[in-house]
């Protein structure tokens, strides 16, 4: 049963997951806006979450644990992590100190990036209220 919850959320989890992870990376290009020779980063949301979900489908049918020594030891599960793929992006317009981040896109993106973030929010709450709906007498 439980399985079955995880893997109805598993998707929405590894989004939120990303998006947060996208967040930060969007947050530091902003921050380093005035940085002399600084290269904007960014990387493929998409590509990366249905890695995630693929690499969640595979652990769930394929599990490998730890061996343990000890009865007091705790079980813990390996799991993959995905490797620096954050991406350089390419300005439209080049500055003379180097800097590649470009205000109006990362604005863009950011606010995007969290418009994304609370909409996915709002739809797990809405998963999760009809899920106690149908539980509640």
């Amino acid at each position: 049963m439980i399985d079955k919850l995880d893997a109805a959320f598993r998707f929405h989890r590894e989004a939120l997951h990303l998006r947060a992870q996208r967040q930060e990376v969007l947050a530091a290009n902003i921050a380093h806006a005035d940085t002399p020779n600084y290269k904007a980063r960014d990387f493929d949301f998409g590509a990366r979450l249905s890695d995630a979900v693929e690499r969640g489908r595979a652990a769930s049918s394929v599990s490998m644990s730890m061996a343990t020594t000890s009865s007091r030891h705790l079980a813990g599960q390996a799991q993959a992590t995905a490797g620096d793929d954050l991406l350089y992006r390419v300005p439209h317009q080049s500055s003379l100190d180097g800097n590649t981040v470009e205000m109006d896109v990362e604005r863009v993106a950011f606010a995007d990036n969290a418009l994304r973030y609370e909409s996915n929010l709002t739809l797990i709450n809405a998963k999760i209220k009809s899920l106690l709906s149908a539980v509640q007498p």
